[in-house]
């Protein structure tokens, strides 16, 4: 048995709609592995469990995965709101949605992220940035200042396979996970941490405004 294998035995298992998901995607899909899968799913849901958000959003829909996994960690009347730009992969998500236990509090939009989220308005409690990653840094520029402060922010892929250890990597992607990293890293905005979950998981604390301008007093 493999430390994966073990620590796999030894969570909370997937929901069969969630199985199921799991399989097709990597039957029916290209890139499968940009699914969240079983233990970063069973992670979304629990710290959407302790955040208990009224207003998620997430940015990468993909073939619903992680969604999913936010939307069963929410409490009830909470809201999903996941944007994706293929839209080749339609119909396939809303079936997943639709016949989720979670389907009325989902709500998809097709297109690019960056001309949609402004369009959604109010505050978000949760944010999840999964899509396009050289534009990490926009994406959280572009939803930062609309997140509710005490709110949080998530990035996946933030290790981007190794390659933001790489100084030989000057590949569009790995430029802006490393812009985004960088970033971040710097802004004293927000607390945040990186876990060397799969593709490298970081979690971002928007500090409430008190907290953020007794820091710049001082």
């Amino acid at each position: 048995m493999t430390v994966d294998e073990y620590i796999l035995s030894h969570i909370d298992q997937e929901p069969a709609h969630l199985q199921k998901l799991n399989r097709d995607t990597h039957v029916m899909c290209l890139y499968a592995n940009m699914c969240s899968g079983h233990l970063q799913g069973r992670l979304l849901k629990m710290l959407t469990r302790m955040i208990k958000p009224k207003r998620v959003l997430e940015l990468g829909t993909f073939t619903g995965y992680s969604a999913l996994c936010f939307a069963e960690g929410m409490p009830g009347g909470a809201e999903l709101h996941t944007v994706e730009i293929n839209d080749e992969l339609e119909d396939f998500i809303r079936q997943q949605f639709d016949e989720s236990p979670q389907a009325g509090q989902i709500h998809l939009h097709i297109g690019d992220a960056e001309k949609i989220v402004p369009s959604l308005g109010g505050k978000w409690d949760l944010v999840f940035i999964d899509a396009n990653k050289r534009n990490y840094l926009d994406y959280y520029n572009l939803v930062l200042p609309h997140v509710n402060d005490g709110g949080f922010i998530i990035a996946d892929n933030t290790l981007w396979y190794g390659k933001v250890a790489d100084k030989s990597a000057h590949d569009a992607q790995t430029v802006g996970i490393l812009s985004f990293n960088d970033f971040v890293a710097a802004d004293d905005r927000v607390e945040k941490v990186m876990l060397p979950l799969r593709d490298g998981l970081t979690i971002i604390y928007k500090k409430p405004s008190a907290q953020r301008q007794s820091h710049i007093d001082s």
